[in-house]
């Protein structure tokens, strides 16, 4: 579970503008950070499947998200995917 102060952090480093918490950005990076967290817990646990789950389907997400972004604005995308480092 990704903590307050690390979730506000995500924000801050994301926003396009000063109150922005909602814009696909700033919710594919908490995805990104809450998939990079369960991705380092799966390591240790590997037989959590519940857990496994949960982390299949926030990919899912973070990816219809994406598709998203990249439909509207291909260069917010582009953006996004390269200070993120997704796509490796």
């Amino acid at each position: 579970m990704i903590r307050k102060d690390e979730k506000t952090a995500v924000i801050e480093a994301n926003r396009t503008h000063p109150t922005d918490t909602g814009s696909p950005e700033v919710q594919i990076a908490i995805l990104t950070a809450r998939i990079n967290e369960l991705t380092e817990h799966l390591k240790v646990h590997t037989h959590d499947n519940h857990s496994r789950r949960g982390l299949l389907k926030m990919v899912g997400k973070r990816r219809k998200m994406l598709d998203y972004l990249m439909s509207k604005d291909i260069e917010r995308y582009r953006a996004i995917i390269a200070k993120l480092g997704i796509r490796k």
